[in-house]
């Protein structure tokens, strides 16, 4: 930088310039993170998705705005990083809830907190899924049952098994797979699981199939029409051998013993 140059708005020598004005102060005159006044988030009360890009998504979280949720709003300089942002609600109402955060920036070598503040506007809607299980719709069933013969354990201790090997093969399963999940119900043979994405039925029943020794028969039932296109309903069928129920289920709980009475 030549002899005798300046900073024109602090008067500071010896610093990089642009355009006259050193970084600091071109920092603080140009705006580093824009938000606006007021913003609309539309989320699932049921199960916490959020609706976002034509779709729902990050099912499972809580009703509290995030960063993640706040982030896509605001408007950054070309030349800003952010290194973190935080937010803290204020104030809220039935609809309405105020918050304010702070954005820590990286603006040419020098690192500055940015205060925000917006109003976010949030829209309870159910999502697909949710209104799929409130509405006992299904694409694919799973039928998780024992041996097919012969039958040597009473029905009430062949659910206990089963219900202790789904138990299981959910915790091993990918976080997607349970959300298609809709409902399930215990019945003389065994368990039946219902799912609203049958791509998701299936990824189960191959792990069950793989990580439990189970036989598996899948078929499909036609059950109507749409937009042209046959619809189906598919049925895999998981027959899981004496050994992998005993070791997942463990032996039956020891009956309770009768009070003595003296």
């Amino acid at each position: 930088m030549p002899t005798g140059e300046f900073c024109v708005v602090c008067g500071r020598t010896g610093v990089p310039l642009t355009e006259g004005v050193c970084d600091a102060c071109a920092a603080a005159r140009v705006a580093l993170v824009r938000a606006p006044k007021q913003v609309e988030i539309v989320l699932c009360p049921q199960c916490g998705a959020r609706w976002s890009r034509g779709h729902w998504e990050r099912a499972g979280l809580s009703s509290v705005l995030s960063s993640e949720d706040l982030a896509p709003f605001l408007e950054f300089h070309p030349e800003a990083g952010v290194r973190t942002l935080h937010w803290e609600e204020t104030a809220r109402s039935r609809s309405l809830r105020e918050l304010r955060g702070t954005a820590r920036v990286r603006f040419r070598g020098i690192e500055r907190d940015v205060p925000l503040a917006l109003t976010a506007r949030v829209v309870a809607r159910t999502c697909t899924d949710c209104g799929r299980r409130s509405g006992r719709y299904y694409t694919a069933r799973l039928q998780l049952r024992g041996e097919a013969a012969p039958r040597t354990r009473r029905p009430k201790e062949l659910r206990r098994q089963l219900g202790a090997l789904w138990d299981r093969l959910r915790e091993e399963s990918r976080a997607d797979w349970r959300q298609a999940v809709a409902w399930r119900e215990e019945l003389p043979e065994g368990l039946d699981v219902f799912f609203t994405d049958t791509l998701a039925a299936r990824a189960v029943a191959r792990l069950a199939k793989q990580r439990f020794a189970a036989g598996l028969v899948e078929s499909a039932s036609l059950v109507g029409r749409k937009n042209g296109q046959d619809v189906y309903r598919v049925t895999f069928c998981l027959r899981f051998p004496a050994a992998s129920l005993a070791e997942v289920a463990g032996p039956p709980p020891a009956p309770a013993e009768a009070p003595i009475e003296r």
